[in-house]
This record gives C-alpha cells, structure tokens and sequence, in this order.
C-alpha cells in the first residue's frame, strides 16, 4: 500500500514541474522580458565643460554634473507601453552645486523634462500613446533601454537635442566591471539646433552606449558633444560619462536582474522537464511494482498462510 501512495505522490509531483516546465518556457519570459511600470531610476554623470563666457568671448572650463531622474508614470501605462517621465539637469560643479539649480543660477548649464511612451517589450517609442499628455514631442526609435536579447546590429536612437532618432551603430564587445556589454556609437556632426531661443547654431557629438545584451540595461554612456554658432563661435564643449558610483550601481543591477533571468528561462524549464520527468518514471514503476506483489507494500497480503489446524 506504501508504494502505491508515494507512486501516486511522485505522479503528482511529476505533473506539476512538468507543468511548471511548460510555463517558464511558454509564459514566464513574456512576463520577466518586460519594461517594468515602478521604474524610478536616479542617473548620474559627471565630467568637464567648456561654456562660452559672453562677456571675455572665451571658453571657461568647469568639472560638471548630470542628474537624470526616469520615473514611470503607471497610471498612465497598460500592460504594453509604459510612460516614462524623465527630468534632466546639467550643473557646473563649483562652490557645493547642488544636482540641481534655478533658471537664474550661472551654474546651470542645462535643464529638461521629456516625456515619453515606449513599448515593454521592444523599448521602441510609441508616439501616438493615448496615454501622453496633449502636446508631448513625438518619439521615435530606442529612448532609455534596448530591447532584452539585444543582437550585433544597428538601432535607431532618440536624440532630444536633434528632436529625431539617429543610428547607432554596433561596434564592439567590452566589459565594463566585469559585465560583458555590446557598445553602440552615435555620430552627429553640423545637425541644425537652436542654441537658445531665437539662436540658431549646429551639433556635433559622438556618444557611446554600453549596453547589457540579455536586458537591454545601459551600462555606461559617453557623450563628446560640442555645440556652435552659426558664425562658427563655438559656445559648449561637454564631455561626459556616468559616475563611478553609477557604474557600481547598474554593475549590482545588471547581475540580479541578469540571474533572475536565467532562474525563470533556463533553471525553471530544466529542473520542470528534467525532475518532471524523473518523478513520473519513478511513479509509474513503484504503481507496477506495487501491481506486481497485489498491492501491498507494507502489509501482509500477500504473505504465505499456515494452514488451519482441526481439532480432534
């Protein structure tokens, strides 16, 4: 009778990580390959910056600072597209700046909010969301991310300042402490901006964007960009890159998000089909067994009887 019942356990339990297999292969990556809608994210950059001093004509060079805070707005989003709404501030660093300063500061070197939809699951921009509010700057091509399972090609990506997307373009593989990262480069050069508002000028840069291929995170981005008049004056010089303590930041994220990853799409479907598999065999041949010896197991049924004794 023991056999039989822990036969029948192991059937059950077979069925279930069978089960369980089926679904981190089927289902679970649908559900862990997606943008999430909590994002809150606090990104920081730091470098140099030459701006141009009206009053001497001249370059002032400066260490500076970035903060970009990304934030999703989940009652805006859908199980599709997420909206995100992200502020960026460019700050020189001088005297204890803080990440942040007023219109009227000289510190301030830049000041924006954009917001934007893109798609879960491709990271692509979607301009025509329902969920934006009424006169958002259209997106297109890659915003913030890159899609999970990023591949050796070319993507299009949104550069704010041009006000459209621009290629970037695979160009190698590198690591960046310890996380291995394909790297993307961007090259904009004499693209017609406004400087300031009623000045006309041009934009160069030259960004690279390390990105970790299994969840599209970026891992560090570099930007060497350079901004000018229309007479040829040039007016900023930024040279940028995320902060040390940032790269610690996104290295620690990258690996749990990478090992949740493999937890869900490669251990889940392995111990599911491979111990699945192993309990049903195992089931079945202790219920054969248990046939085999009529049933028994633990009791004396099928024992040899002494014959009954006749009293005289």
């Amino acid at each position: 009778m023991k056999r039989k019942w822990f036969g029948l356990v192991l059937l059950g339990l077979g069925a279930f990580l069978l089960v369980a297999g089926v679904l981190a292969t089927a289902w679970a990556p649908g559900v862990v390959k997606k943008t999430p809608l909590d994002v809150n994210q606090v990104t920081h950059l730091d470098g140099t910056v030459k701006k141009l001093d009206p009053a001497t004509g001249e370059l002032n060079e400066n260490p500076v600072k970035v903060q970009s805070i990304t934030q999703a707005d989940s009652k805006a989003s859908d199980d599709h597209t997420v909206v995100f709404v992200q502020t960026t501030c460019v700050v020189i660093d001088v005297d204890n700046a803080p990440d942040c300063v007023n219109g009227d500061d000289p510190r301030l070197v830049s000041a924006s909010t954009d917001v934007f939809a893109t798609d879960r699951v491709s990271a692509l921009a979607v301009p025509d969301y329902a969920g934006l509010p009424e006169g958002s700057l259209p997106h297109e091509g890659l915003v913030n991310k890159w899609p999970f399972d990023a591949t050796k090609t070319d993507y299009m990506y949104w550069d704010g300042t041009v006000g459209k997307a621009v290629p970037a373009v695979y160009d190698r593989t590198e690591s960046v402490l310890g996380i291995d990262t394909y790297v993307y480069t961007i090259d904009i050069a004499d693209a017609p901006i406004e400087i300031a508002e009623g000045i006309n000028g041009t934009y160069d840069n030259h960004v690279e964007i390390y990105v970790e291929p299994k969840t599209g995170a970026i891992q560090q981005q570099t930007q060497d960009q350079q901004r000018y008049l229309d007479d040829g004056t040039q007016v900023l010089d930024l040279k940028i890159g995320f902060t040390d303590d940032q790269l610690q930041q996104f290295k620690d994220d990258a690996k749990a998000n990478m090992q949740l990853l493999s937890t869900v799409t490669v251990w889940m479907p392995i111990v599911g089909f491979a111990g699945g598999g192993l309990c049903l065999l195992a089931g079945i041949l202790l219920l054969l067994s248990a046939r085999r010896t009529g049933g028994g197991g633990g009791d004396d049924q099928g024992a040899p009887r002494e014959p009954a004794t006749v009293s005289a």
